[in-house]
């Protein structure tokens, strides 16, 4: 048994989440740590809404509202559709909390005491035409080192390097066009290089662990050669003020929303542990060397995860080359995996919002079960590479996988037995046949909890529908429905038996993936209750200032355990409903029509 932390990417309060979003976080990041729990492990799962930073004061103005109260909708509309998607958050908070203001406050106070976050004097961008700060991902125009001419003022996508706003050839404000006026201004920077060195023996154990993929290892050696202080303050009036005599009286000076994001996966923690009744609780996950944490990402936050995180997280404890020591929080544990999806297109083209080559994840959910979706993630999601979500594949694999594999094997089982007995039978003497089947069963749960683990989940659920295709097989070959007669019943109580259980069995391992489903199959075959542990929405009030908002938490104490475990014999069955709805083939054509309706 081992602590484990899920980390999961803090989605941006701006609006609400499309497929792509929650491909590259949200499916995936569930999935492994349902499997966690199954498996004995003590997981916390912990996100929350990133809200702070220009983008929202952009969004707010051009709906005439305010940051807050923009942010407050945004949450909310976050918090009901990542619920109704299933994801099993121990606590899924938010950014504008007191309790996340003060641990970011605590983290940036310690590495500046250990000398990590120096003052310098820089360049800011800022609009000509507002006077507003544009922050560099608000900044778009040419590398200068491989010529790409839609690179940010942080980053360039292309080469993955790191760069200034003022570094960009012909740059242009993404909001307006317009070209950005730079001044003078005072900031806090990290100071990357006096970690690098930490940062670089941090990354040599991480790489001979064999464990991260390698597209994440990659991309973190390359941006680590060219490492450069980095500003972690903004000229911004929305966000946490800066923790140092003389700065928290400026109302124009912030911590960078990316300098505090990350902190919200210690600050969720340090949150849920209060809420518990238990304040040092967190420690468990975070103090002791033992504990394993899992960051979920998409690729477009790996420099975040992989190089500022680690770095605020070494510069707290005094591990660069300056020496310090830790604050308050003590030694924190740095991220054993940065799990780092792809990116999801849809229809062969890049989302996009403001195009409207976009489908949000509640109007999936509203139309489709959830289940079909989250497995058309798993199955062919952005795991390792890119990939494409059209609806003739996901009107495919819904209807000749879901239903046509797994809920035709689930209702014909079903229904055998509930004519036949109406309750599951005891077997009677086995056949090599029916051993082999359960055999086969067993291995599976060696063989996809090993995928799952190591986080190769496309080809776990891969495994785990091959396992219902052999079920599937038993059925047709030993044809149970052939056998009518008084003294061919105890050979048919036999089978029906054995295939019960392999689908028992079977709703094991496709249960972190379909969780929902997993629940109505287990009372089909006449379990109690839930078997999966669902989220629920909890309305709370902030723990230091008393301000409502909502939260994703759940008591999942009762996970079912990752083994072949005994059908329940004698557990009444009666004529089954469909499990999964087969999908019509003109969803696709309205689907595509919606998308031309609103493409811009």
């Amino acid at each position: 048994m081992a602590h484990i932390l899920s980390a999961v990417a803090w989605p941006y309060a701006n609006g609400p989440r499309h497929l792509g979003h929650v491909a590259g976080f949200g499916v995936p990041s569930d999935v492994f740590s349902r499997y966690m729990r199954m498996a004995g492990h003590r997981v916390l799962m912990v996100s929350g809404t990133d809200e702070h930073g220009t983008p929202i004061l952009v969004q707010a103005d051009k709906e005439g509202t305010t940051a807050r109260e923009l942010a407050d909708r945004s949450n909310r509309i976050i918090v009901e559709e990542l619920a109704a998607l299933g994801c099993s958050y121990d606590l899924f908070t938010r950014t504008t909390t007191a309790n996340h203001y003060a641990v970011a406050q605590e983290l940036f106070r310690q590495v500046h005491a250990n000398g990590y976050m120096v003052e310098r004097t820089t360049r800011g961008a800022i609009s000509p035409s507002t006077g507003r700060t544009l922050p560099d991902r608000y900044i778009e125009g040419t590398c200068p080192i491989c010529g790409y001419t839609e690179a940010r003022g942080d980053q360039c996508d292309n080469c993955g390097n790191q760069l200034d706003p003022t570094e960009l050839l012909e740059p242009r404000s993404r909001i307006n066009g317009e070209t950005p006026q730079f001044i003078e201004t005072q900031h806090f920077f990290l100071d990357l290089p006096a970690l690098a060195d930490a940062l670089g023996a941090w990354l040599d154990d991480r790489e001979a662990s064999g464990t991260w993929r390698p597209n994440v290892i990659r991309f973190s050696r390359n941006i680590l050669q060219d490492i450069k202080p980095r500003a972690m303050t903004r000229d911004i009036d929305w966000g946490i003020p800066v923790p140092l005599e003389g700065w928290e009286d400026q109302p124009a000076k912030r911590l960078y929303v990316w300098f505090d994001a990350v902190i919200g996966y210690l600050s969720a923690s340090i949150e849920w542990a209060r809420r518990l009744g238990e304040p040092e609780r967190w420690r468990e996950w975070w103090n002791d060397p033992q504990a394993l944490s899992y960051y979920f990402m998409g690729k477009d936050n790996i420099t975040f995860h992989s190089q500022i995180w680690p770095a605020e997280l070494l510069g707290y404890a005094g591990r660069g080359e300056r020496g310090g020591e830790p604050g308050a929080y003590g030694e924190l544990n740095l991220p054993t995996e940065v799990v780092s999806s792809e990116f999801l297109t849809m229809e062969g083209k890049q989302f996009s919002s403001s195009r409207g080559v976009v489908i949000y994840l509640r109007d999936v959910l509203e139309r489709y079960q959830v289940d079909a979706l989250r497995y058309f993630i798993c199955a062919a999601g952005p795991e390792n590479s890119d990939s494409d979500f059209t609806w003739r594949e996901f009107v495919t694999r819904t209807n000749g996988e879901l239903v046509a594999g797994w809920g035709n094997l689930v209702n014909r089982t079903a229904s055998m037995i509930a004519k036949s007995f109406g309750e599951i039978p005891a077997p009677g003497p086995r056949t090599e046949a029916d051993d082999a089947l359960l055999a086969t069963v067993r291995a599976g749960f060696d063989t996809v909890g090993g995928l799952i683990g190591r986080h190769r989940q496309r080809q776990a659920v891969g495994e785990a529908m091959r396992v219902v295709g052999e079920v599937n097989k038993y059925v047709t070959d030993t044809a149970p429905f052939k056998l009518k007669g008084e003294d061919e019943r105890e050979r048919l109580a036999t089978i029906l038996h054995t295939t019960a259980q392999a689908v028992w069995c079977c709703n094991t391992l496709l249960a972190p993936f379909l969780p929902h489903s997993a629940n109505a199959v287990h009372r089909t075959l006449g379990g109690d209750g839930d078997f999966m542990p669902m989220p629920r929405v909890e309305e709370v009030t902030d723990l230091d200032d008393g301000r409502p908002y909502p939260v994703i938490t759940g008591e999942y104490s009762t996970t079912p355990p990752w083994a072949f475990t005994d059908v329940p014999v004698g557990a009444p069955v009666a004529r089954p409903t469909p499990i999964f709805t087969k999908l019509d083939d003109s969803v696709v054509e309205e689907e595509l029509a919606r998308l031309r309706d609103e493409e811009v």
